[in-house]
């Protein structure tokens, strides 16, 4: 191989086609930037938000596809697509550069890269096109459904490839290429034209050019307007995401003179990064996949809650524009709009008729659906928005709910029973009681027992044993007896961000009058709230989970076990604790440590599945669908085991409930990690 590795860029294509390839680029980049101004003017129906763009996040998700790649067919296919397109871009950009600054860049070293990266990128792009035809076409999992913009847009890629690898090899075939080799798949084509009359190549060469440069046009006028748009969104969303989403809300100020409504009832009140992850949707649906309501058959499915949110935008935006565009118009500010988009204008309700109440109260804000969505949508905050709007403006939700909060207001608690006892589960046990102390800034943990701890019977038990491992271990702590009341979580996750604030500001004020620091709970819905939701309230503290603890003082050896504990277990993460605050390993210390044979279920770690109490789904009957707290029992008896392991009171009432659906009572028993570790001190 002689002289320097290039080639002639415009091969075979006269002065005209190339005259007329900038207009038409022009008007295709036209049609995409009207589009995506159109996109922008929606999202921008929506309140301001803070967010805030995390580069790392950007990253690992945009370019090194990490939640894409949790799934390995879907990720492969995925992966071979975004890099085969990012290599091609590159690869075109550098060829325009060239051609049209005259700056001489695909030439030597940097030719034969982009020769090879694009050839190879070529063909993992073709070869995830086709695995996503295969899987959509002819495996058809139940979680996607197909639209005839799917179809548009694989075969739209793969003719605009194809059709480049046979431009590519009628060159190659009749041009000839020193450097062939670095273009192995279009040498590969370039034989299949060996021999043939070399006029009729240069005829098809000009016809397939001009094919694939106007798909290619087509497909960038396209974007805006169908799936495609995820290109731009989803990147965007990935980094803007929020990293506390659903962990906790927006504070709402109950107080404010102007606010005319709490919550959301109409689509321009979610926030503009909310209507921003509609358009990101690519309706992959491993949200459903994952949601517990869903696969019990609730009227619940992420991804169709997203869509036809999605669609409520695109019924809603413009007339929201156009009664925009005529304010100004009466102004003299601007263009009048037709008067036809604005008076008589009628959209559908967006609580009722979008979104079904049933569908909304399904929810258990388990987090399962934004754990795994690839572009991270987050559908929990919308759910609690619609949710607030129903509770605070319309006094809609299920009839049970009232005694729930009848029961939080009058006595702190959702059973309802005298705040007088709140204490009773410590008789005799000498737990101190911060209000009766004389120092009680000495103490080293404040112990936040919870509604269940103090008054379920069942956890009363756990409330007990964590005592005596706090006592064994030499830690001092308290307690605030009748001085605590329910921290909130239910309320606030069903809606009632009154109740909450109102539960929440006299736990805050007792808690900062007793100067605590640190506090211990066997909770994970108390921990949730107490590490998350309270700072925004004036409650800032360090919050840990018994079970951090007791692994950390196992550890550390301030505990000893007398013997070990050789039944086969398995561990049920809860949400809240696992997905929510990515404590996971914590728990599987302490079984480690008692000794229990551990067999994992099938959905474990991040992938969980939820009990089916979270999102003040404990307090509501379940009339829909099957049992959540059934199906995760039987996940959990499918690994044979004799007892089963969590660190939520939620879970392990709604576990023993599925063991005794299954009437296995006798065989397989259900303990909090804090008993297994409290009965072999």
């Amino acid at each position: 191989m002689n002289g320097i590795p290039q080639r002639e860029l415009y091969w075979n294509i006269n002065h005209t086609a190339k005259f007329l390839m900038y207009p038409l680029f022009l008007i295709a980049l036209a049609i995409f930037a009207y589009g995506m101004y159109q996109r922008y003017q929606y999202w921008k129906i929506g309140q301001k938000a803070s967010v805030k763009w995390d580069f790392g996040r950007f990253l690992k998700e945009t370019f090194f596809q990490r939640r894409i790649l949790n799934e390995l067919y879907p990720g492969l296919m995925h992966f071979g697509i975004f890099w085969g397109f990012t290599v091609l871009f590159l690869t075109t950009l550098i060829v325009a550069i060239q051609a049209d600054f005259g700056i001489k860049v695909f030439t030597g070293n940097v030719y034969l890269l982009f020769s090879f990266l694009a050839d190879v990128g070529g063909v993992a792009a073709i070869i995830g096109i086709l695995m996503a035809i295969i899987r959509r076409y002819i495996i058809k999992p139940d979680r996607l459904d197909n639209k005839p913009d799917d179809l548009i847009s694989l075969l739209l890629i793969l003719t605009i490839l194809v059709t480049g690898y046979i431009v590519e090899g009628i060159r190659m075939a009749v041009a000839g290429d020193n450097w062939a080799a670095y273009s192995p798949f279009g040498n590969l084509v370039a034989q299949l034209f060996a021999g043939a009359d070399e006029g009729i190549l240069r005829l098809w060469h000009v016809i397939l050019w001009w094919g694939h440069m106007l798909l290619a046009f087509g497909f960038i006028a396209y974007i805006p307007y169908s799936k495609l748009i995820h290109l731009f969104t989803a990147p965007i969303n990935q980094a803007l995401a929020d990293p506390q989403s659903a962990k906790t809300f927006p504070l709402i100020d109950l107080e404010a003179e102007d606010a005319e409504s709490f919550g959301v009832s109409t689509v321009e009140e979610f926030t503009q990064k909310q209507l921003l992850d509609l358009d990101s949707c690519t309706r992959c649906g491993r949200c459903q996949d994952n949601c517990p309501a869903y696969l019990t058959k609730k009227p619940l499915s992420p991804k169709k809650m997203t869509q036809d949110l999605k669609e409520a935008l695109n019924e809603r935006a413009p007339v929201i524009i156009a009664r925009a565009k005529a304010e100004l118009a009466k102004k003299g500010l601007g263009e009048e709009a037709a008067t036809g988009e604005v008076e008589g204008a009628v959209t559908r309700a967006l609580i009722g008729e979008v979104i079904e109440e049933d569908t909304i109260w399904s929810c258990t804000t388990c987090r399962a659906c934004q754990e795994v969505c690839p572009v991270y949508v987050e559908h929990i905050p919308k759910t609690v928005e619609l949710r607030r709007n129903l509770v605070l403006m319309e006094s809609s939700f299920p009839q049970e709910v009232q005694l729930t909060f009848r029961n939080m207001e009058n006595n702190g608690n959702p059973w309802g029973v005298g705040w007088a006892s709140r204490a009773d589960w410590a008789e005799g046990l000498d737990v101190p009681i911060l209000g009766e102390m004389e120092n009680p800034e000495e103490i080293e943990y404040l112990y936040w027992v919870g509604c269940a701890g103090s008054f379920d019977e069942r956890n009363k038990k756990v409330s007990r044993a964590l005592v005596k491992i706090l006592k064994a271990a030499g830690i001092k702590f308290a307690i605030l007896g009748t001085e605590e009341k329910c921290c909130g979580d239910s309320a606030r996750r069903i809606g009632n961000e009154y109740l909450y604030q109102m539960l929440a500001q006299e736990n805050i004020e007792t808690m900062n009058n007793y100067k605590v620091k640190k506090i211990i709970t066997a909770c994970p819905h108390c921990y949730n709230t107490l590490k998350n939701d309270y700072p925004q309230l004036g409650g800032n503290y360090e919050v840990i989970h018994h079970s951090e603890l007791i692994a950390k003082l196992l550890s550390e050896n301030k505990i000893k076990l007398n013997s070990t504990d050789n039944r086969r277990f398995t561990y049920h993460d809860s949400c809240y604790l696992g997905r929510y605050n990515r404590v996971f390993n914590e728990p599987r210390e302490v079984l480690k440590n008692v000794g229990v044979k551990l067999t994992e279920m099938s959905r474990n770690r991040e992938t969980s599945f939820c009990c089916g109490a979270g999102g003040g789904r404990m307090w509501m009957e379940e009339t829909l669908g099957e049992r959540i707290n059934v199906e995760r029992t039987r996940q959990a008896l499918a690994t044979n085991p004799e007892g089963i392991a969590v660190n939520c009171p939620y879970c392990l009432t709604m576990l023993e409930d599925g063991i005794k659906a299954f009437d296995k009572t006798e065989e397989v028993k259900v303990y909090d990690i804090a008993e297994l570790v409290a009965e072999k001190l």
